[in-house]
Order: structure tokens, then sequence, then C-alpha cells
């Protein structure tokens, strides 16, 4: 896939002036720096406020002025079944069927409650397999998922890193390295795109990979969902979960995601955690003993759902679901080469784009590596209204989000970032 691009301010408006989806910035509240629209970068790490959120909340907070307790069953949307409301629309982000996704808790949590079903340590078989640098909370829910079962984890988790001199994994050794674990892997759980890199990997080989020995695969989409296409139920990947606040947009600590391959949720014999939330619904006020989990994704659950907390993701849902990941995608794809091809430009400062180039393997997320003074630079792209993303020890992070980033967008930060 190639574009043609320039590095003109007429050709960035252009190319605005031509996009179908340039409508859809104006449905989101973009900060304010100066008096004027930030050049907001950071979507990876908090997406912005879509303006129908006011309104929705409203909603709620009417419903539950009105009706107390009886918003249950009584509110515009009845809270009993609030999490309903996100099956088809989430499904359809994430490549699964409606009965394999359910909004709920938060990231980590939802991690560990996944990890205690699918990573059952037998004996010789008890392996983790991640990538090495994984997002810290990613290494602790493998380091202490490990020791809950008695296991050292400087035996039990397998890393794959960089080769040598390298920035980026090799999916080649990952593949190999799955393959001489063999019967001894019970879960590959990997970051389905690096947070420090951008890098994003074929979850579908991976899993088969992984299927092929006898172990479960399982991924962290933090950083993959609302940003790339994926096809987790066609993958046969086991579970996935990520959170919302990023590229879904839901509003900081949003609730997260979970996602469950349908031959598991339809067994019940898969051990779960009980929660009265998660049991059978039909049932679920008889308030009797023994836990009867749902076929689907919400056995999970544990508690009601945090209706407070799920209604940014409600506001953002629907622009994707009227907008759609194909479209999404598209615009990503040249908004993103374009940023690239920006980059490409400048000489004079220090760094090296560690995000692949090849369009398959990245998102949006640009990681610029800084020989040295990233950080002065990062403080000077603030200090110019301009809002990017800093990772210790050296990268700053940007991400041209295609709902709400435009070209003009891209070559401002050019601009910016040539006169430091």
């Amino acid at each position: 896939m190639s574009f043609i691009f320039d590095a003109s301010i007429d050709f960035a408006r252009s190319k605005d002036a031509s996009d179908l989806l340039s409508a859809y910035r104006a449905q989101f509240h973009i900060p304010q720096v100066a008096g004027r629209d930030a050049i907001y970068l950071c979507g990876n790490s908090l997406g912005l406020q879509p303006k129908s959120y006011k309104s929705l909340a409203q909603q709620e907070m009417d419903d539950w002025a009105r009706y107390g307790v009886e918003g249950h069953f009584l509110a515009k949307n009845p809270w009993f079944g609030y999490h309903h409301l996100f099956s088809e629309r989430l499904a359809a982000v994430v490549g699964a069927k409606k009965d394999e996704v359910v909004v709920m808790n938060t990231l980590t949590v939802n991690l560990h409650l996944l990890m205690i079903s699918f990573y059952r340590p037998l004996a010789g078989r008890y392996k983790i397999l991640m990538e090495a640098g994984a997002f810290p909370s990613d290494q602790y829910t493998v380091e202490t998922q490990v020791r809950m079962h008695g296991y050292d984890p400087a035996d039990a988790i397998i890393e794959v890193a960089p080769r040598p001199g390298e920035h980026l994994i090799n999916e080649e050794d990952v593949i190999a390295a799955i393959e001489k674990a063999g019967g001894n892997l019970a879960l590959v759980m990997i970051g389905g795109m690096n947070y420090y890199t951008g890098q994003f990997f074929d979850l579908e080989a991976i899993t088969q990979a992984a299927h092929k020995v006898g172990a479960n695969a399982g991924y962290d989409l933090a950083h993959a969902a609302g940003n790339m296409p994926l096809s987790l139920h066609d993958w046969g990947v086991d579970f996935a979960c990520w959170c919302s606040y990023k590229y879904m947009n839901a509003g900081p600590g949003a609730v997260g995601g979970v996602f469950v391959h349908k031959k598991h949720t339809q067994n019940p014999a898969i051990f779960r955690l009980g929660g009265w939330w998660g049991n059978d619904e039909k049932t679920r006020f008889k308030m009797e003993k023994g836990f009867v989990p749902q076929p689907n994704a919400g056995s999970w659950q544990m508690s009601n759902a945090p209706i407070m907390n799920m209604i940014g993701l409600n506001a953002s849902l629907d622009i994707f679901a009227e907008v759609g990941m194909a479209a999404i995608r598209a615009k990503s794809l040249e908004l993103t080469a374009y940023m690239q091809y920006l980059l490409d430009e400048i000489k004079h400062l220090p760094f090296t784009v560690i995000t692949p180039r090849e369009p398959q393997k990245r998102g949006c997320q640009l990681s610029l590596l800084f020989e040295e003074r990233g950080r002065e630079v990062f403080e000077a792209l603030t200090q110019r209204g301009v809002i990017a993303d800093w990772r210790e020890p050296n990268v700053i992070r940007i991400a041209p989000v295609p709902l709400y980033n435009s070209f003009e967008d891209c070559h401002t930060f050019f601009e910016v970032l040539q006169r430091i």
C-alpha cells in the first residue's frame, strides 16, 4: 500500500477537505491550549470525550433521581441488563460474536479473572510465554498468577525479547519459543500491541502455534481495541481483555472489556470465579446456593454493572457503530503513513521511529526513540500546545487518531517539531 504525500500545509488541508471522517472531529471535545485547539496526539493513553457523554450521563442521573432502585427495571436503559447494550456494537469492534463479549471491571482485574480460568497449570505443563518489555500490569499479573500456583516466575515465565541491536520482536522467535516449550507450555499471554513500540503481533499465527502444542492463547488488547481490525472469534483466540479509555474514548478509569471464545463460554466445566451478575439471569434473584454460569462471556462478571462508569463507552460505541472499523482503519492507514512521511523529513533531531513501518504491523501510534535530550523535546512540544506522551527512558509516543485527528494536526506537529 502506497500513498503520495507532500509536506505543504495546502496538501494537508486538501486531504482534510476530502476526508469522509473529518466531520466526526466535531463530536469530540478538543482540549484547549492558549485559547486554541491543542494538537492532541495522546489517544493511545486517553481518548477524547464524546460530546454525547453529557446527555447520556444526565439521562442516568435523571432516572436515578426519578426511580431510585426501580431504575434497575424502569430506567430508559434498565440497569439490570445495562451491559447488554454493548454486546453487538462491541463485538463488531473486536471481531466477535455478541455473546463472546462483555463489559465489566477494569483491565487488570479482568486479566486476573481470565487467567484464573485459562491458566490451570498441571504437572509438567505450567509455563507462560509473554513478550519481554510488556506493560508493567501484565508483568505483575503473570508473575503473581504463577506464584499463586506455587511456581517460581524465573522458571515458569518465558520472555521473548528483540534480537540484539533491534527494537522489535521477531515473530518467528515467538513461534519458535512456543514450539520449544512444547508440552511444558500452559498459556501464551501477550500484549497484542506493544505499548512502547506500537508493534502489533500476528495473533492468528500465535494462537495457532499455541494450540498446536496444547496451550491456551490470551491477549491484552489495551492498545489494539478500537485501533486495529480484529477477528478474535475467527482467529480462535481463547480469551482477551482490554481497557476502554484509550482508542475507545470511554473516559479515565472507564469499564474494561472481555472476550471469551464461544467454545469456552458454553462449557460450564471451565472454572470461573462466581459472582451473582455472572450467574444465570433467570435464577439470579432466587438467591439460591450453587453458581450456575450464564452460557456466554457474561458468566465472568462478578458484581452489578457500574452504570456511571459505562456511560462513556456507550457514547463512544455509538460513533464506532456509525463509522465502522473498516472506515476507521482506512483513514488510520493513510493518516499514520502521512505522519511517518513528515517525520522522515525531519533531519535535525536525533530520533528513530521504532514502530514498524509495515502497515499491517502497526496501528496509529508512532514511537520516537531519542538518542539524547528527548525529554527536553517533549517539554518543548508541550509548551507549544502539543499533547503527546513520554515513556521512560527515552520515547515520545504520538498517535494520530482517525476519529478526531486531522491531516492538519499532523502538519502542525511537524512544523512545531521542525522549530525545536
